[in-house]
């Protein structure tokens, strides 16, 4: 399994799967794989990116809704969906992934493609919408 966020965020799947409501799912996943560290617990590009692909319905037997006002965050990690849609290969290459989500520009990645590409290589995200 994904170490770090990834790994919060396949945790946090199974947990919303099972009916948590996910911002919750969140949290208690990211209590699990960080419990002595509040500062990675609440990171919030990693949790958003999380949400956004939830509230899209992009995350298997998730419901759709409400999760997040980060519509920054919710558009990388959607728009990184597409890109893989696209191109597979992109999965491999988390820099390059993150290059076309911001068209280049000089932004740090914070997290977010890990959440993505650890939903993706474990065949939680829809293949299409």
């Amino acid at each position: 399994m994904n170490k770090g966020y990834g790994r919060v965020a396949i945790l946090a799947v199974k947990q919303a799967q099972n009916g948590v409501d996910p911002v919750q799912a969140w949290k208690e996943s990211a209590e699990e794989v960080f419990p002595s560290q509040p500062a990675s617990r609440d990171k919030g590009c990693p949790k958003c990116a999380f949400l956004g692909l939830a509230e899209d319905a992009l995350i298997f037997c998730v419901p759709p809704g409400n999760y997040t006002t980060s519509s920054l965050n919710k558009k990388y990690a959607v728009e990184a969906v597409k890109f893989l849609r696209i191109s597979p290969s992109l999965a491999k290459n988390p820099l390059e992934l993150w290059n076309r989500v911001t068209h280049n520009q000089p932004k740090a990645h914070n997290q977010q493609m890990d959440v993505v590409l650890a939903l993706w290589n474990a065949g939680y995200i829809r293949a299409k919408n």
